[in-house]
């Protein structure tokens, strides 16, 4: 649930819980697709890619500024960068 982001009307008739009846101001969740992960450095919500870290492990990161915003999973030999 965000507040004050999918409010919606719902009439009501009247009853002993609500004696006068009218609009009821509701809110409703939102699809958790239709939410942006915060990025500090940008200092808003943005897109976020996921990529494979120098250690081989995957880590979400900004797509316009390339800051990393996390681990996603363990560190896998794998993936990992042998110099």
């Amino acid at each position: 649930m965000v507040e004050g982001v999918n409010r919606t009307k719902k009439h009501v008739k009247p009853s002993r819980r609500n004696p006068q009846g009218g609009q009821l101001v509701m809110e409703l969740p939102i699809d958790a697709s239709n939410v942006l992960l915060y990025c500090s450095t940008c200092r808003r919500g943005r897109r976020i890619g996921r990529r494979y870290a120098a250690d081989g492990s995957k880590e979400r990161y900004c797509k316009k500024c390339g800051n990393g915003l996390g681990k996603i999973s363990k560190p896998r030999e794998t993936y990992a960068n042998k110099a």
